[in-house]
């Protein structure tokens, strides 16, 4: 008896050695991930609810690393606009980073940008970016020398223009002040209408408040930011899908990181362009249709 005892007791330490090893040999790393916009654009929604997870999964598989996670949403931690110095100061490890409004930084991806009336296919223009940006040595540069490495891009579904009032002809902008995102102010030039600087951050205030009488736009954004509560008008003109950023984790972050953590996040990067992709697009005519139902016109 005292024997068998003596054995299940020594089994037991055994495993439990063993367990304890195995708990031990894995290494937990921190990772801070944040975005200037809030989870109700598709973007960060993402970004929490796909990226995070295709890490987390691909780590799980192989059980040598974890990563403990601080999420740091909406601007709480850096402001829309500044999100490239942010990642590279090591203010967050990686997020998202929107090129559109760091045209200084990132002029060659803003490309869709200044030359609009494109594809509206989502998919297809994230596909042609990444293209250029394996093909075109300055583009790739454009993120090493901010001190970041991309991992994924991100397109908008195609822009058309919110306002306060019926716009059924040009001349109906006379006058008028339409909000705009950095590049795509070049849009209302000749058009009669006033370019005012803003974000999706800022929209719905600014029309509400006359700093602006509507916003030229996409449906994804216009929807998080309920610009149809402010600017019920809605005129179709398909500017196109436009490039407007991606994920982006600092270099020398990156570079410390072991190589199975490294890939993991490079899948994870891929896996999550593919999936907004789809989401943005299957969401942009769902959403137009939900605004029309709310009292859109």
């Amino acid at each position: 008896m005292n024997r068998r005892y003596f054995l299940h007791t020594l089994m037991a330490v055994a495993l439990g050695l063993a367990f304890g090893s195995a708990v031990q040999a894995q290494q937990v790393i921190k990772l801070t991930a944040a975005a200037g916009h809030p989870p109700a654009f598709l973007w960060v929604k993402t970004l929490d609810e796909t990226f995070i997870p295709e890490v987390d999964k691909r780590l799980a598989a192989g059980g040598k690393f974890k990563i403990e996670w601080t999420k740091a949403w909406g601007g709480t931690l850096m402001k829309l606009g500044s999100e490239s110095k942010g990642i590279a100061d090591g203010v967050a490890d990686l997020g998202i980073v929107s090129t559109v409004f760091e045209a200084a930084k990132f002029p060659l991806q803003n490309v869709s940008y200044f030359a609009p009336f494109g594809t509206e296919s989502v998919d297809l223009m994230s596909r042609t970016v990444a293209d250029l940006q394996k093909t075109i040595p300055a583009m790739a540069d454009a993120w090493t020398k901010n001190n970041l490495v991309y991992l994924g891009g991100m397109s908008l579904d195609t822009y058309h223009v919110w306002t306060k009032f019926p716009l059924t002809r040009l001349e109906d902008l006379s006058g008028k002040k339409i909000s705009a995102p950095g590049p795509s102010a070049n849009w209302v030039r000749g058009t009669g209408a006033v370019a005012v600087a803003g974000t999706l951050n800022t929209y719905y205030e600014d029309i509400k408040s006359g700093v602006s009488d509507g916003a030229l736009t996409f449906v994804t954004g216009a929807w998080g930011a309920k610009l149809h509560e402010v600017a019920p008008y809605i005129t179709r003109i398909n500017v196109g899908s436009q490039f407007a950023g991606g994920i982006a984790i600092n270099k020398q972050r990156f570079d410390r990181l072991p190589p199975e953590v490294q890939a993991a996040i490079r899948e994870a990067g891929d896996a999550w362009t593919a999936q907004y992709a789809r989401a943005q697009a299957a969401a942009a005519q769902t959403l137009l249709q939900n605004m029309t139902q709310a009292g859109a016109k």
